[in-house]
C-alpha cells in the first residue's frame, strides 16, 4: 500500500508536548513546524506524515479515516464520543483537570443551578449523576466571565495551576475527570494497516514506559 499513513496532532500545549515524545520514538517532522503555515508535514519515518489540525476535529479525521490516527486531549473523547476509534496508549502529557469551579465561598441555592461551558456533554452527564438539575449555558472561552457577570453560578472547565481562577476570585470545587493526551486509532485501519501501525504504537508505548 503507497498511500502514507497519517498522524493527526492537535495545535498547541498538546503538539509541544507530542513532538518530543514522536523524536524519542525516532519520528520527527522533516521541517520545523513552528515556522511554517503547511498543514501536512512528511516525516523521518517513511510512510508517515503528520497533519496538524484543532483537538476538537482530531476525532473526527480519524472516525472517518482522513488520518489513520491521532494524538487528541480526553476532555475532547469525553465530551464528542469515541465511536470508531482504538483508545491504545495514555501518553502522560498535558495532564490537567476537568473540574467545575465558582466563586470563593459559593453555596448551592436551590434546587437548580446554572453552568456555563464548553463542555456542554460532560456537564449534563456529570451534574444528573450528582442528581443536580442543571441548566447548561454553552460557551466558547472566559468561562470565569459567566459567574461574575450573573449569567451563570459555576463553570466546568479544565484546571491547570488555578491561577486564572483565583485571579477572578474563583474557585475549583469538584474533579469530573483526569485529562491527558490519548493515542486514538481508526478501527479499520488498525484491521487493514495493523503491522505499520501497531509497530508505531509500541515504539511510543515504550517511550511513554522510560518517562513513568
Amino acid at each position: 500500500m503507497n498511500k502514507p499513513l497519517t498522524l493527526a496532532l492537535t495545535k498547541g500545549r498538546i503538539l509541544k508536548e507530542t513532538l518530543p515524545l514522536l523524536a524519542q520514538a525516532g519520528i520527527e517532522p522533516l521541517e520545523d513546524v513552528a515556522q511554517s503555515r503547511k498543514l501536512i508535514f512528511a516525516t523521518t519515518e517513511p510512510g508517515l506524515q503528520l497533519v496538524i489540525i484543532r483537538g476538537t476535529d482530531v476525532p473526527t479525521y480519524v472516525r472517518h479515516g482522513a488520518a489513520d490516527f491521532g494524538v487528541v486531549g480526553k476532555d475532547i473523547l469525553l465530551e464528542h464520543g469515541a465511536e470508531g476509534l482504538y483508545e491504545p496508549l495514555d501518553l502522560g502529557i498535558a495532564r490537567c483537570r476537568l473540574m467545575t469551579a465558582g466563586p470563593v465561598g459559593w453555596q448551592p441555592n436551590g434546587a437548580r443551578v446554572r453552568v456555563a461551558t464548553k463542555f456542554a456533554n460532560i456537564a449534563r452527564r456529570y451534574f444528573a449523576q450528582q442528581g443536580v438539575h442543571a441548566d447548561v449555558i454553552k460557551l466558547y472561552g472566559a468561562m470565569e466571565l459567566a459567574p461574575m457577570m450573573d449569567l451563570a453560578d459555576l463553570i466546568v472547565d479544565i484546571v491547570d495551576t488555578g491561577n486564572t481562577l483565583r485571579a477572578n476570585d474563583m474557585e475549583p470545587l469538584e474533579e469530573i475527570a483526569s485529562i491527558s493526551s490519548r493515542l486514538v486509532v481508526n478501527k479499520a485501519s488498525m484491521r487493514a494497516r495493523y503491522g505499520n501501525i501497531q509497530a508505531i504504537v509500541d515504539r511510543l508505548a515504550d517511550v511513554v514506559a522510560q518517562q513513568s
